[in-house]
């Protein structure tokens, strides 16, 4: 599917969690399914009313801290409608099935957070906090790549390092695959790079000012990246063609088939982006979003109620204070 870049725009915004979105799995026909760290997860699907918007079918409730990576597990004979897979901070890998939204098996093991799941044909694969990779047997052993806090990423053979990556200078927050060509890492030294399975770099995409926590990419040959710089970032040939401004750290973007694209921000909201003229938000709700822009950039101009502007320079820390305790702010700097 081949896409005539034109920018993206607000389609829709997604509303119903009481905290961070801090994941994203599209489940095919049956919607998308977000986490939060308001402990839930939840479907959302097509509204037959207006084809621009998604309302909320399920929350699925079984996690006992916050919810971070999922997974979708494709229809098949034990889940007609599909599941979910979730990983949370409580080190519990939980199992839900789509039709009923109820849990159908937990999957104990880790002895920290949860951090990434995969499906591997048929097997679920959990890594965690703990240092630990968990494969949950179902199916025949394939190949993983993994990214750690180490900086590397390892390509594996079941329980097997074949080969380690070696280029980031900071923790690999997020992966994706590119059929038929390699694997894309996002990181926290801010760069993102795409990787032959042979571990040579093929492209590095830099311009996020911040950690990138993930990547995801469409057959249109089109990526998406997001940052706790506050902006998705769509790329093309290594190069960033357009920067989605968001109120608030953006945890994670995934592709819909369409091309549209899924963001999950800090400030609770789930925003699909379009490109396509029809289905674009109305001009109330993209007065409503500029809003909120600038409400959250005023917020972060502001430091316990003071404004950054009004703060005085660096050379103001040099200066004694007049008591002892005495707390100094300067505009990039404190001194207690």
């Amino acid at each position: 599917m081949d896409i005539d870049f034109k920018e993206y725009q607000l389609r829709c915004e997604l509303r119903g969690h009481e905290d961070d979105v801090r994941g994203i799995c599209v489940c095919g026909n049956a919607g998308i399914a977000t986490s939060s760290r308001d402990r839930t997860v939840r479907l959302w699907s097509l509204d037959p009313s207006d084809e621009r918007r998604y309302v909320p079918s399920k929350i699925l409730l079984g996690h006992t801290s916050f919810v971070g990576p999922l997974v979708w597990v494709p229809p098949n004979e034990e889940y007609p409608e599909g599941g979910i897979v979730s990983g949370g901070m409580d080190t519990m890998v939980l199992v839900w099935d789509l039709r009923t939204g109820e849990k159908v098996q937990t999957l104990k093991g880790h002895q920290l957070q949860v951090t990434g799941l995969a499906l591997d044909d048929g097997d679920i694969v959990s890594s965690s906090v703990d240092n630990t990779l968990r494969r949950w047997r179902n199916g025949p052993i394939g190949g993983l790549v993994t990214g750690s806090s180490d900086t590397t990423l390892k390509l594996w053979r079941g329980t097997t390092c074949t080969h380690t990556f070696v280029g980031h200078t900071d923790t690999v927050r997020g992966l994706a695959m590119i059929s038929g060509l390699g694997v894309l890492s996002a990181s926290h030294d801010g760069s993102i790079k795409l990787w032959a399975l042979t571990g040579e770099v093929l492209m590095e995409m830099v311009g996020h000012t911040s950690i990138v926590y993930s990547v995801d990419s469409h057959v249109s040959g089109l990526i998406v990246s997001s940052s706790e710089d506050c902006f998705a970032k769509i790329w093309k040939d290594g190069v960033c063609i357009q920067s989605i401004e968001h109120p608030g750290c953006v945890w994670d973007a995934k592709f819909l088939e369409n091309g549209d694209i899924v963001t999950a921000c800090s400030d609770g909201v789930v925003r699909i982006w379009t490109v396509n003229q029809d289905k674009i938000a109305d001009a109330v709700e993209l007065e409503s979003y500029f809003s909120q822009l600038t409400q959250h950039k005023i917020s972060r101009k502001r430091v316990g109620g003071l404004k950054l502007e009004d703060l005085p320079g660096l050379e103001a820390l040099q200066i004694p204070g007049t008591s002892d305790g005495q707390t100094k702010m300067s505009e990039r700097g404190t001194m207690a």
